[in-house]
């Protein structure tokens, strides 16, 4: 082992989470910090970066603007240093393609002394005032050890395969998250079915449809859902994901906060309305040259197993509503089945018993992001997370519009001072009263 280096925070993954928190530290602090990723570099989702799709937010959701319109890390600016600007601004929308905030999150990251890709956190112990960090780098090919008073664990989500669905060829069935890695090879099959629902779902459909005019591929849509059904984009309902609601939903008890979440399923799920409009232009628009369809879309319909039958692959299936069970077989299957919070081992070993949870599988976290300990609940050495938070946090954990507001709690608790301005009072919308009705 190398290196006994002290930091100010560790940040544990490198995903736009930590990648805004590096850039907003640099830019007003004189923190001492570093961010490691096993990654090579920075990539963003690169098996769904599919093209001619946006993200689902504004630019204005980049890494620093809500802190700071002037950071030299902003969209705009990126734009500008590569001569972008009038293109954008020519291109007359709110949101950018996903492939160059890809591009942008990169650019960014290249900017960042702080951020060691190749590089594999192993193990984090509290050593009593600090954290012990141990490190795989792999492009040293050594083991290296730091020391940080704050860590901020940032190792974002993993494709959540089902039961009965694993340990199958990956070019035959394969999540979302690994769609363009085998498209080529998906392409060539005589049918090809998409199990499950959401975003990730109708962009797969919405690109294999495209494709189909070149191929002889039977194309299938299955998902449990009560039908497909886009996501609640009102301006009103979008104030939900405002840090004004996180506020309040965090105050909620931990059922209550369950219960809000079921309730506001609408906000999270649902699909962009303009990915929904350009799938039923492309359905009608093959319905008119050719009656006969090459498509299948069934909501209510549960997919429980599926099994690698020598020919093809058969699908175990329920529609949920009529409780009738049949098979389903298809050359080809894309899970669009979600993803879950990806929690190292080590996190487990070292603090699964040290911690307060609020269920087997949900740490207490306090609105400023730090895990709750048993013993010394005010320690002056915090743990942060940006990870695993719907349950503490609300619908927008998962949402890139927040992450900057995230990012500010953390550092002004870690300078125990603002540093950047929390702004509340910004939406229209209250989700309570106060004591003189108002």
């Amino acid at each position: 082992m190398s290196k006994h280096e002290r930091f100010d925070c560790i940040g544990i993954g490198i995903g736009p989470y930590n990648l805004s928190l590096a850039a907003l530290m640099e830019e007003r602090t004189d923190l001492k910090v570093k961010f490691f990723d096993q990654t090579p570099e920075f990539q963003w989702h690169p098996g769904m970066l599919i093209n001619l799709t946006d993200l689902q937010v504004p630019f204005i959701a980049d890494l620093v603007t809500f802190a700071n319109p002037q950071s030299r890390y902003s969209y705009l600016n990126y734009l500008h240093t590569h001569n972008r600007l009038y293109k954008f601004f020519f291109f007359q929308k709110f949101e950018m393609p996903r492939q160059e905030y890809n591009e942008y999150a990169r650019w960014v990251s290249g900017q960042l002394s702080s951020c060691q890709f190749h590089s594999e956190v192993i193990g984090v112990t509290d050593v009593g005032d600090c954290y012990k960090v141990v490190v795989d780098n792999r492009l040293e090919d050594e083991r290296e050890v730091y020391y940080a008073k704050h860590i901020v664990m940032g190792t974002g989500s993993k494709p959540l395969i089902l039961e009965g669905m694993e340990g199958l060829p990956d070019e035959d069935v394969h999540h979302t998250s690994k769609y363009l890695f085998h498209k080529k090879t998906t392409m060539e099959g005589a049918s090809i079915t998409i199990v499950g629902s959401g975003q990730s779902a109708a962009e797969v459909f919405f690109d294999l449809l495209k494709e189909q005019e070149n191929h002889s591929y039977q194309l299938s849509w299955l998902t449990r859902s009560e039908g497909i059904l886009q996501l609640e984009s009102s301006k009103l309902g979008q104030e939900f994901f405002a840090p004004d609601y996180v506020d309040y939903f965090h105050g909620l008890s931990y059922e209550k906060r369950m219960d809000a979440l079921k309730t506001l399923d609408q906000l999270r799920n649902g699909i962009d309305p303009d990915t929904l409009n350009n799938i039923y232009n492309i359905l009608y628009n093959h319905s008119v040259r050719d009656q006969s369809t090459r498509t299948t879309i069934q909501p209510l319909t549960e997919v429980n197993e599926v099994r690698d039958e020598g020919d093809g692959y058969v699908l175990s299936c329920r529609q949920w509503q009529e409780n009738r069970e049949f098979t389903y077989q298809s050359d080809k299957v894309i899970l669009a089945t979600g993803y879950k919070p990806n929690i190292p081992e080590w996190f487990f070993e070292e603090f699964e018993d040290k911690i307060l949870w609020e269920d087997d599988k949900k740490f207490k976290v306090s609105r400023n992001y730090q895990l709750q300990f048993k013993e010394k609940p005010d320690r002056e050495h915090h743990f942060y997370t940006v990870t695993n938070l719907e349950h503490s946090h609300g619908a927008g954990a998962t949402n890139l519009g927040l992450a900057v507001d995230r990012n500010i709690h953390i550092i002004n608790d870690i300078m125990g001072k603002e540093v950047y301005e929390v702004q509340r009072n910004t939406i229209f919308s209250q989700f309570t009263m106060g004591n003189d009705g108002f």
